[in-house]
């Protein structure tokens, strides 16, 4: 589950609207799951959907689509999941990934990766 809370600044693909939310990382979530409602707003075409297994071992089909991801400068289109509205946004290794982001449970922070050759 949520290790800790970070910034998190999600933009349409097209790149017409944003929005700045407090994302809980999520070191056992692959993608980065948001309210419907908020994903409603920035205008993200529900594009087709994957099963996911809940915290509680259930299993349901969550609806997914695309956005701009921005943490600390850094930007990476991503996939995102159409969450509940329970307003809880959780952000994904899949998002962490193409942010070239590592995280630090210990210190409660994310890490740069160095991906270049050599």
């Amino acid at each position: 589950m949520g290790t800790f809370s970070c910034p998190l600044r999600l933009t349409s693909m097209d790149g017409d609207r944003s929005l700045e939310l407090d994302a809980l990382v999520d070191t056992g979530a692959f993608y980065t799951m948001v309210p419907g409602r908020l994903l409603d707003q920035l205008g993200v075409d529900r594009a087709d959907s994957v099963g996911m297994v809940l915290a509680d071992g259930r299993t349901e089909r969550r609806h997914t689509g695309s956005a701009w991801a921005s943490i600390d400068g850094r930007r990476v289109a991503t996939r995102v999941v159409f969450g509940g509205d329970d307003g809880l946004v959780l952000l994904g290794a899949y998002t962490l990934e193409g942010l070239d982001l590592a995280v630090d449970p210990v210190h409660q922070r994310l890490l740069p990766i160095d991906v270049r050759p050599g």
